[in-house]
């Protein structure tokens, strides 16, 4: 199966055989059916089905679909789901690809049975044909040059590029991973790119909130059992994703069952704060050897943390001008929104000379002191003035609308956290954020682009809308106040609900869901150190 993902493509070769980076789409799960009914079928007496083969001179090993005795001479064959090519005189033939399999099965097959194979077929379902490929010379070279590129692209650090054949990526089930259309647009802007990625994340998020609650597995389900209620049952191929607030359980059976079906899991406390997480085992080391490379440099460093500020700047300048365009509010809240506009412009214009983090994190943070000092005056008149911000403040939250803002942050944390780990990079090394052992950099690196867009915005929209209640969704103590169950519940409808809606990306031209975007941003800025740059944390709010 390398060969075969060679021969079609040496990116995907690199990304499947050396990073271990797989997608079962579609395609494949119909393959893998395919293969299952052929299992099940009663062979002859002359054939074998399913037979594993290996030979340690030529350093493969592999799976032959089916070989059978022909005219004195063992013959392998290899059954695909799809249509076979057409020859010039428009007759049946197999696919190069193909054709290396084939050849490398009847290599093995010779060494396991030490006779010689003159023939291999390939059966195409969908056309209802069986080729012959001829095992000569040329072929066996064929394979043996292809083994050794293989050897070669292992030893290396760098992947190869983005094919020159752009239908080949159309129908590869790693498309997602490669972003080949996405790269070419980086060095054609006049490109109209397909959209390969997909638009919408699989399957629920669920949130498990009742401390009572527990969480176990039946079967290839997971099960939630909250006191005297009716068990709730969830297939774990339409979860996405689960995460624990504060003391619910979730058994070892259950884990066991997320982590083989990649179900990342999350776990929260009761005020909201991140406590930890676990995705899939791919320990993907070449792409953190990249990562820590690009990442040691200072100056690289410095030029992504400038896009990231401009991209954070930017986005709550835009907001408050949105939000503010049209309004009949008082002329002082009008003037004091100018008033701050004009400093985070001011902000904006100044990163472009910022010779250091340091300088970055001050023009930062004085446009952020500026926008939630505008803030207040982009909420309705008629609102519970309880639920208007007076500035930012955390660590403990001491005002309604800065504990729901914290909590949103929470709930986006996991998001830019889960589509991390997801694309093999390690949270720890960021580029901006001073490492701290609380909060991994490169997590809040990313938040910084999403931060107005999946959370300030939805939830000023909902305070002006009347949805939030001062007294029944918070909890109000003296120096701290935080959010009710029913406040909780809310604050997580309105997150997820977002992360569903679709939008048109400005620069890429095509729509996808706020939960696919953070993600495509996560493989967007690791194209950065691999040579495809250039498309990171250009997106902005319109």
């Amino acid at each position: 199966m390398a060969l075969h993902a060679l021969a079609y493509c040496e990116r995907l070769f690199y990304l499947e055989e050396v990073e271990e980076l797989r997608v079962a789409d579609a395609n494949v799960f119909a393959g893998r059916d395919l293969h299952e009914v052929l299992g099940q079928e009663d062979p002859s007496q002359t054939e074998q089905r399913n037979f594993d083969v290996a030979d340690a001179r030529l350093g493969l090993i592999g799976r032959i679909d089916a070989f059978r005795r022909r005219d004195g001479a063992w013959t392998p064959y290899e059954h695909k789901r799809g249509q076979s090519a057409r020859g010039h005189g428009g007759g049946h033939e197999a696919w190069e690809t193909d054709r290396q399999q084939v050849g490398a099965y009847a290599m093995l097959l010779e060494a396991e049975t030490g006779e010689r194979v003159l023939e291999g077929r390939v059966r195409y379902h969908a056309s209802g044909v069986t080729v012959r490929v001829a095992i000569d010379d040329a072929l066996r070279a064929s394979v043996g040059l292809a083994i050794d590129r293989g050897r070669e692209l292992r030893r290396n650090l760098r992947r190869p590029p983005v094919t020159s054949n752009p239908r080949l990526c159309i129908r590869c089930s790693l498309a997602p991973v490669c972003l080949p259309e996405e790269e070419r647009l980086e060095r054609d802007p006049d490109r109209e790119p397909l959209r390969l990625f997909p638009a919408h994340v699989d399957g629920q998020v669920l949130h498990v909130m009742t401390h009572d609650a527990r969480v176990g597995r039946s079967g290839e389900t997971l099960v939630v059992k909250r006191g005297e209620e009716p068990d709730a049952i969830f297939p774990i191929r339409e979860v996405h994703a689960l995460v624990i607030h504060g003391y619910a359980q979730v058994t070892t059976a259950a884990i066991h069952l997320c982590a083989a079906h990649d179900v990342p899991v999350h776990w929260l406390t009761t005020g909201g704060r991140y406590i930890a997480g676990i995705s899939d085992g791919s320990f993907a080391v070449q792409r953190r050897l990249r990562q820590y490379s690009a990442l040691t440099d200072a100056r690289f460093a410095h030029g992504l943390a400038k896009r990231v500020v401009a991209a954070r700047i930017e986005g709550q300048l835009r907001f408050l001008l949105r939000a503010t365009r049209g309004t009949d509010g008082k002329r002082a809240g009008r003037e004091r929104i100018a008033e701050e506009v004009g400093i985070m412009r001011a902000q904006l214009r100044a990163i472009a000379d910022a010779e250091s983090t340091d300088v970055l994190r001050g023009h930062e943070g004085r446009a952020a002191r500026s926008y939630f000092a505008g803030l207040p005056f982009v909420l309705g008149q008629s609102i519970d003035d309880r639920l208007r911000p007076q500035g930012r403040n955390r660590r403990p939250p001491r005002d309604r609308f800065n504990a729901a803002l914290s909590f949103s942050y929470a709930l986006l944390y996991r998001v830019v956290a889960q589509a991390i780990r997801s694309v093999g990079l390690e949270p720890a090394v960021g580029f901006y954020h001073t490492a701290r052992s609380a909060s991994p950099p490169l997590v809040l690196d990313v938040m910084e682009i999403f931060r107005v867009t999946l959370c300030d915005l939805p939830l000023v929209g909902s305070i002006n809308r009347r949805q939030w209640d001062a007294d029944r969704d918070f909890i109000v103590s003296k120096d701290h106040v935080w959010l009710s169950e029913t406040g909780k519940r809310l604050a997580i409808e309105l997150f997820e609900s977002r992360l569903e809606e679709q939008w048109k990306h400005p620069v890429l031209d095509y729509s996808l869901s706020y939960a696919r975007t953070v993600e495509l941003e996560v493989r967007l800025l690791e194209k950065e150190w691999t040579s495809e740059g250039g498309l990171f944390a250009r997106a902005r709010l319109r």
